[in-house]
């Protein structure tokens, strides 16, 4: 087998049709635009949404709210999930990331008091609720805010 020998599998690269060469060639006359109108000419796209000069839908439609560019993102956390690390370690950003309790560093982190905590650590978090702090102190740990 040559080079020259190679071919394209039958069917595979079927040329463009030429329209607009007749009536007999099968797309003459209006060449597969349909009638007169906007969309036969040349050039003749409407963009996206435009409804023939009524009042397109999204204009239509009320809008409401807002995207506060002031949120603060937090990850929340329960008691409970403290419970994976060994007793009287130093639990910060750094280790809750590592041990996949939160994802990133960029969100604050917020202790909540839900569940048990059975080992005594000290917590680093950004914020913690009454019951996660009394809790954490009353297994003999320590709360510290950053």
């Amino acid at each position: 087998m040559r080079l020259h020998d190679i071919s394209p599998p039958p069917k595979s690269r079927v040329s463009s049709r030429r329209k607009g060469r007749g009536i007999s060639a099968g797309q003459g006359k209006t060449a597969g635009r349909g009638c007169d109108g906007q969309k036969s000419r040349s050039g003749g796209k409407l963009r996206p949404g435009f409804e023939g000069g009524q009042m397109p839908l999204l204009q239509r439609v009320p809008k409401r709210g807002f995207t506060n560019i002031f949120k603060k993102e937090w990850a929340i956390l329960n008691v409970d999930r403290l419970n994976v690390f060994e007793d009287e370690e130093m639990v910060g950003l750094d280790k809750l990331i590592e041990k996949g309790l939160i994802k990133d560093q960029k969100k604050r982190v917020k202790i909540l008091g839900n569940g048990e905590i059975e080992k005594k650590l000290t917590v680093q978090a950004h914020h913690f609720s009454r019951s996660a702090e009394q809790k954490i102190e009353q297994a003999g740990g320590k709360v510290e805010r950053l």
